[in-house]
């Protein structure tokens, strides 16, 4: 699977397998055939009992042999995946994913159905391989690649986050402003968040290209390890040889490639003989910065907006990406929450950066501006921030 927006190609091809045609039936047991893309698994993994996973491993749910069909209409395109029961999880995996006429917008329905004849309980985990290798010279990584999470501020992790494998002193990430901030770096590593913000981003900033991932969190609910998102670094880790001397595991690039995995989990959900679960999530690439500050559902943001005023006008500027093509609009409101006015700023495409620097005339009783996007239908798509307009002296 590959994601392409404006020739920006997002997912991680394995260049071992690139071109080769491996089928279900071919693939040896045990073992882990990664092509890369995007992937469902089973959550809790480990090997102690039928209760976990033993994965990644290529079984019937990574890698069985799932049945394609194709369903369309005038503003939808949706692939339809179903898979084969897998026997010793009792899990059947099932996926919709649909593409719209009107946005780069991408959805996403996983299913797991309990396809035994007893009780279960398991989390569907959706797994995105992004390419950390630098595009202009694939044979080293990307300098600047990042991942962006809000965290939790009632948060079950000792400083947010949970470092389940690798280095705790991993220079790669931290915690500033209620965000962690992942800069990657060729070292192994796996990071849990208990995030409650429904989204986490993707950035690469040589391109200034990224992808939000959006999903449903589910407060009373109880999520594998309480982690909601999972950050998983491919890189180089120290391990111990048979002398108990320490050793490197792999060098990056030969043969570790480079990627990173970005893991949505659902809640851990009880499944009777024959009912299902859905977990639904979208994907919106955009152009984004490592700065991104905000996102919301008309776009991301950058530079906050900000304005002020100054004989009879408003300055309005910003930084952002959005989601839809269509208008700017610029909503002007006086001390008591009355709009009263709203003005068409400037034309917008998801595929361009939008460096806004706009002034407008505004009555003097003007107190706040709120920055939306109207769609080319007319729907407005909701508001990219907005800000308090301050006054500048003459």
């Amino acid at each position: 699977m590959q994601v392409a927006f404006d020739d920006h190609r997002y997912l991680f091809v394995n260049p071992k397998y690139k071109g080769k045609n491996i089928a279900p039936s071919d693939i040896g047991k045990p073992g882990w055939v990664n092509f890369g893309g995007d992937k469902l698994w089973p959550l809790p993994e480990g090997s102690e009992n039928e209760q976990q996973w033993p994965g990644p491993i290529s079984d019937a749910l990574d890698a069985g042999d799932y049945k394609l069909t194709v369903s369309e209409d005038h503003e939808t395109c949706a692939a339809n995946l179903q898979g084969p029961p897998e026997l010793i999880t009792g899990l059947q995996f099932s996926r919709q994913i649909s593409i719209r006429a009107d946005s780069p917008e991408i959805s996403f329905r996983a299913v797991m159905k309990n396809a035994s004849a007893h009780s279960i309980r398991w989390s569907i985990q959706s797994v995105s391989q992004y390419d950390t290798a630098d595009r202009r010279d694939p044979a080293k990584y990307n300098h600047e690649f990042w991942a962006i999470a809000p965290t939790n501020p009632h948060s079950a992790y000792v400083g947010d986050y949970w470092v389940r494998a690798g280095l705790a002193d991993d220079p790669s990430f931290e915690v500033n402003s209620g965000k962690f901030r992942l800069h990657w770096l060729p070292l192994e590593n796996e990071l849990w968040l208990d995030s409650d913000a429904g989204w986490i981003a993707v950035v690469d900033d040589t391109d200034q290209f990224g992808m939000i991932e959006r999903f449903r969190y589910e407060a009373a609910a109880e999520y594998p390890g309480k982690a909601t998102v999972i950050f998983y670094k491919n890189g180089a880790a120290l391990q111990l040889d048979a002398d108990g001397t320490p050793i490197m595991r792999s060098r990056p690039g030969e043969p570790a490639p480079y990627y990173m995995e970005a893991e949505i989990n659902s809640p851990m959900i009880g499944l009777q003989p024959g009912s299902s679960y859905a977990m639904d999530t979208e994907w919106f690439p955009v152009r984004a910065s490592k700065k991104l500050e905000t996102v919301t559902w008309a776009g991301v943001a950058w530079t906050p907006p900000s304005a002020s005023f100054s004989n009879g006008t408003v300055r309005i500027v910003g930084k952002f990406g959005v989601f839809f093509p269509g208008k700017l609009v610029a909503r002007i409101f006086d001390g008591q929450g009355v709009m009263i006015s709203e003005v068409e700023l400037r034309a917008v495409d998801p595929r361009q950066v939008v460096e806004l620097d706009q002034t407008t005339v505004a009555s003097a009783n003007a107190q706040r501006v709120s920055i939306h996007l109207r769609d080319e239908q007319g729907q407005d798509r909701g508001s990219l921030g907005e800000t308090k307009i301050s006054r500048t002296e003459t």
